[in-house]
């Protein structure tokens, strides 16, 4: 006897099987690859399903808008094994690191230059557990401090462009990815704002808990500048193309690629094993996410078929809460989801079901991407999971888990006031991509 579900039953059995395969720890997107073509092939047959699988692999790997995605992790590997990290640290520290908590504000200033370049929190947080950390334990920060702001500032890597998230939900939504780079922008330098005022208000609130360094000499600012300035002139002048409309996002990708190489090569950084290990490493994140989108878009068209986002939409706009209610209740949704998966993920798996929810409310999707995007970076930092915690835990042996969620606690506080402040005023994501030529 043949089973007769109907498709809403049908998406119930889908999600299921996906959350306990991914709690079977498969890869998520092969996870989803496997129930949306498995749903998909059930409700419309496996002929038109397996027909589905080829063409959307294909048209993925070929489309010239997604080529984005490698160019800039390209870019984000040149200029992270030719050390620029160590470069930008030292530049900042010789401008702050004499303040109280100088050191914690000149790491947070550095992970938002190399988040900036590279467009990866995980990298960003990897990162500055080897060069940021030793100098604050050096200089007697706490550990719970130390790891904390490297913790946060990690988390950078997901708002300022390029960021590799921005770039997966301009793909999944289809929207502008340089509007939504653009849109990051403003946002992004808040967030290193509101990082340094909170390890200036811990100062002076906790006097002796956070020492004072060196104070350096212009001659030695100036030398550190020296260092850094080619990496922050490639980065605003391929930002400054995207928002002068000179580039398509795909094309300030090669720029800053063929730039981030060219830079390395003439100041001596980058070797030919450099070059080897960037490729290589660009070749296999890229490889990953676009199995991850591949997986995506097959499950995207099982929901599709299934009329879940319409279902999801119909039921959270007949609540009675109104559009603010419907979005706090999202965004509460991805704070719980932050405890159990990591940022790509969350935002894969659920923005083809909240974005219709979104744009019916009346929402602008370029600044809601900029609040999933914030939202994401605080799943990366809050218990019990915290990717950007996991990573620096697995290069700083010596330290405690509790240790590191103690410490990047203010900076959670912190980031909330941040997302209420977007939530109040949209202009801080939208002005400037309203302002954009092309």
């Amino acid at each position: 006897m043949s089973l007769d579900l109907s498709p809403e039953a049908v998406a119930v059995i889908g999600f299921v099987s996906l959350f306990v395969l991914m709690l079977l720890r498969v890869p998520v997107g092969m996870a989803m690859g496997l129930v949306g073509i498995t749903g998909f092939g059930y409700l419309t047959g496996f002929a038109p399903a397996l027909k589905l699988v080829g063409q959307t692999t294909m048209r993925t790997v070929t489309d010239y808008s997604f080529g984005v995605i490698p160019m800039f992790l390209l870019m984000g590997a040149f200029v992270s094994v030719s050390g620029i990290s160590r470069e930008l640290f030292r530049a900042a520290n010789t401008f702050v690191g004499h303040w109280k908590g100088g050191l914690g504000i000149a790491t947070i200033a550095a992970c938002g230059g190399f988040a900036a370049i590279s467009g990866s929190s995980v990298a960003t947080a990897a990162t500055f557990s080897a060069v940021a950390y030793p100098e604050m334990r050096r200089f007697g920060y706490p550990q719970s401090f130390a790891t904390g702001v490297i913790a946060v500032g990690g988390t950078l890597g997901a708002m300022l462009p390029p960021s590799t998230v921005l770039a997966v939900y301009g793909i999944i939504t289809q929207q502008d990815i340089g509007k939504l780079f653009i849109a990051g922008v403003v946002p992004g330098l808040l967030a290193i704002l509101m990082h340094m005022i909170t390890i200036g208000i811990i100062g002076v609130t906790r006097p002796g808990f956070l020492p004072a360094g060196k104070k350096a000499s212009w001659h030695e600012r100036v030398l550190a500048l020296r260092d850094v300035w080619s990496p922050l002139l490639l980065f605003l002048f391929v930002i400054g193309g995207l928002y002068g409309g000179f580039f398509v996002p795909t094309e300030a990708g090669a720029v800053g690629a063929v730039g981030a190489f060219i830079i390395g090569i003439v100041r001596g950084k980058l070797t030919k094993d450099g070059i080897l290990q960037s490729l290589l490493q660009a070749t296999r994140t890229a490889a990953a996410v676009f199995t991850v989108l591949i997986g995506a878009l097959c499950f995207g068209y099982f929901l599709t078929i299934t009329q879940t986002p319409q279902n999801v939409t119909e039921f959270l706009t007949g609540l009675g809460i109104g559009p603010y209610g419907v979005l706090a209740l999202i965004l509460l949704m991805y704070l719980v989801l932050g405890c159990l998966m990591d940022a790509m993920a969350m935002v894969i798996l659920t923005v083809p079901i909240v974005f219709p929810v979104v744009t019916s409310l009346g929402f602008d999707p370029i600044w809601f991407g900029i609040i999933i995007v914030m939202t994401v970076e605080l799943g990366l930092i809050h218990p019990p999971v915290g990717m950007n915690v996991f990573v620096i835990k697995s290069v700083i042996k010596d330290v405690n888990m509790s240790t590191i969620f103690v410490g990047v606690l203010p900076f959670v506080i912190t980031d909330l006031i941040r997302l209420v402040i977007l939530i109040l005023f949209p202009l801080l994501a939208t002005w400037l991509p309203q302002r954009m030529i092309g």
